[in-house]
């Protein structure tokens, strides 16, 4: 474990440090997060900010060198960085947790093993955020595949609110917001109330009908093409990561650390009246037919840190049969996942 104190300015009265862990933090994305999240960028330019980083014991090395960077960025508002590969150490009263850190799928891999070897990394990682966080931590998922395992560490979370655990579909979102502004000419936050629907996978479903530009237009209106909105827009954002990896020969990380922040930041301060974002949230039943027990990605609205379904939207034809396919996906992905829990959930 490797750990610094940074100084304090004790003439200056300021909030109690946020304890914010974040998992995989010696890799691509877990890196770029963090500078954001240390120098107020997320939760505030007044929250002094404790950074608990776990990662696995061969990072120990490269996560020491972050540990330096981040002391030689000398931010204010960080008053402690804590570098280690054990859970029980980086969730120890954790107020925030980003779960970066997962199993990818290497070349050759079997999907039941991928599922099989997150199903451990996110049951150990539940347990030690269910014995050593604070019952309030907000949970964020980003580890794909993000969905299953963010059930998977509810499941072993049982004092934690359900309500605390959320999956990253952001990233897909603000692709979906960049597009529609490129393809109508505006700003990208003249674009409000795009949403995605279900798995952070190809077959995830983004979905305008609901939106509109800054004003009040319909952005089926503003593109005037069905055809695009139905067809290719959809599966570039479905296929968006892969483009990405085909161009750079990795994968997204800065576009992912900033989603992260957007999601983190929205869920501490709320959203605008009358306006949603993209949540993997856990499903009750109660809303549009999405099957009960699911990680499902739907549009919310945040306030006092709480989110909320928005409910009443009209689902097309179309669009609940795009809704179905990604849920049938998620139950898939469930039922071959909790096979290889550890124990019974």
């Amino acid at each position: 474990m490797i750990c610094f104190p940074v100084s304090r300015d004790k003439r200056v009265h300021m909030a109690e440090p946020l304890r914010v862990c974040i998992t995989g933090a010696a890799g691509q994305i877990g890196y770029s997060v963090l500078l954001s999240v240390a120098n107020g960028d997320v939760f505030g330019k007044d929250q002094p900010i404790v950074l608990l980083l776990l990662d696995i014991e061969p990072m120990m090395t490269a996560l020491g060198g972050v540990v330096m960077e981040l002391q030689d960025c000398a931010l204010p508002l960080l008053r402690d960085v804590v570098a280690t590969h054990d859970p029980y150490v980086s969730f120890k009263d954790a107020d925030v947790a980003i779960l970066v850190g997962s199993m990818p799928r290497r070349e050759g891999m079997l999907r039941k093993d991928l599922l099989k070897a997150n199903a451990g990394i996110f049951s150990t990682q539940g347990k030690a955020l269910n014995e050593v966080a604070k019952k309030t931590v907000k949970v964020l998922v980003v580890g794909n595949p993000a969905n299953t395992n963010c059930l998977i560490a509810l499941k072993n979370a049982p004092s934690i609110p359900v309500a605390n655990f959320t999956c990253l579909t952001r990233l897909d979102h603000n692709r979906a917001q960049a597009q529609v502004a490129a393809r109508c000419g505006v700003r990208v936050d003249k674009v409000h109330n795009v949403i995605i629907w279900g798995n952070h996978s190809s077959t995830q479903y983004p979905d305008v009908s609901h939106g509109q530009l800054e004003g009040g237009q319909k952005i089926s209106d503003a593109v005037k093409d069905d055809a695009w909105l139905h067809g290719d827009f959809i599966t570039t954002i479905q296929k968006r990561g892969a483009a990405v990896i085909a161009a750079r020969k990795l994968s997204s990380a800065l576009s992912a650390a900033k989603a992260i922040c957007d999601h983190m930041r929205d869920w501490w301060f709320g959203t605008q009246p009358g306006q949603w974002v993209s949540m993997g949230v856990l499903s009750t039943g109660s809303h549009y037919g999405i099957p009960e027990g699911l990680i499902y990605s739907v549009p919310v609205q945040i306030s006092n840190k709480t989110w909320t379904v928005v409910d009443g939207l009209e689902i097309s034809e179309f669009s609940r049969e795009k809704m179905k396919a990604t849920a049938d996906e998620l139950v898939e992905e469930r039922d071959a996942a909790l096979v290889f829990l550890p124990s019974k959930q």
